[in-house]
C-alpha cells in the first residue's frame, strides 16, 4: 500500500477556539502518538487529508518543516455533523515491518441465485497486518450462491500474512429469500362492522343535507 505524503505542522495552541481558526484556515487539528512517545500536535492541510481519509486504513507519511517524518495510520475521525467535513484526526504511529490490527470494511461481489438476496451481516472484520499492506477492503463473492448460504469468519480468505482476530464463528455474509410481508385478511366479522360504520355515516351525511 502506497503512503499519501502529506506536509504537516506542529501546533501550539489548544482548545476549540484554535482547532476553529485552524479549520478556518483550511487546516484540519490532529493529534500522533504511538509507541511510547509523547503526542505530537499536528495541523494537516485540509484538502489531501480529505482525499486520503476517504480510505479509513489509509498510511500517511506525515513530512514536518525540519526533515522529520512519520508512518501513520488513522485511528479515529471525527466529522462536523452537518457538513460531514473533517474536524479531528487522531493518528497512530507505526513502524515498518510492525503488525497493527485493523477493522477492514467487508463488500460482496457478484450476484445470488435469484430471487435470493445478498446480506453483510458483518460490516468489517478486524485483523493483524503488516503495516504496510493494510487492504482497503475485503471482497467476499456471492456469485451463484443459493438461498441458505452463510459464510463466517473463519471462511474468509485473507490477504498476504493477515491473521483474523475478529472470532472464527462470526457470520459475516450471507444470502436469504426476501421477505413478503403479507397484509393479514380482513374477517368477515370485521368486514360487517365497517360496512355497518359506513353505513352510519352516509346516514349522518344525509340527514345533515
Amino acid at each position: 500500500m502506497m503512503a499519501e505524503k502529506l506536509n504537516v505542522e506542529l501546533r501550539e495552541d489548544f482548545g476549540k477556539g484554535a482547532a476553529r481558526r485552524l479549520r478556518a484556515e483550511q487546516r484540519i487539528p490532529a493529534v500522533l502518538y504511538g509507541h511510547g512517545e509523547a503526542p505530537l500536535h499536528l495541523s494537516l492541510p485540509n484538502h489531501e487529508t480529505a482525499l486520503a481519509a476517504r480510505n479509513p486504513n489509509a498510511l500517511l507519511e506525515l513530512a514536518l518543516a525540519d526533515g522529520t517524518q512519520h508512518l501513520a495510520l488513522i485511528k479515529e475521525i471525527q466529522r462536523h455533523p452537518l457538513q460531514r467535513s473533517l474536524t479531528h484526526l487522531d493518528l497512530i504511529t507505526v513502524r515498518r515491518g510492525e503488525k497493527v490490527e485493523v477493522d477492514i470494511p467487508v463488500i460482496l461481489s457478484g450476484d445470488p441465485v435469484a430471487p435470493a438476496i445478498a446480506m453483510v451481516d458483518l460490516q468489517t472484520i478486524t485483523l493483524s497486518v503488516d503495516a504496510l499492506r493494510v487492504p482497503e477492503h475485503i471482497e467476499i463473492s456471492v456469485e451463484e450462491a443459493e438461498d441458505g448460504y452463510q459464510l463466517f469468519a473463519g471462511d474468509v480468505i485473507l490477504p498476504g500474512d493477515a491473521e483474523l482476530v475478529t472470532d472464527a464463528e462470526i457470520l459475516v455474509a450471507s444470502v436469504a429469500m426476501p421477505r413478503i410481508e403479507v397484509e393479514p385478511e380482513e374477517s368477515e366479522e370485521d368486514a360487517e362492522e365497517s360496512a355497518e360504520e359506513s353505513s352510519e355515516e352516509s346516514e349522518e351525511d344525509a340527514e345533515k343535507e
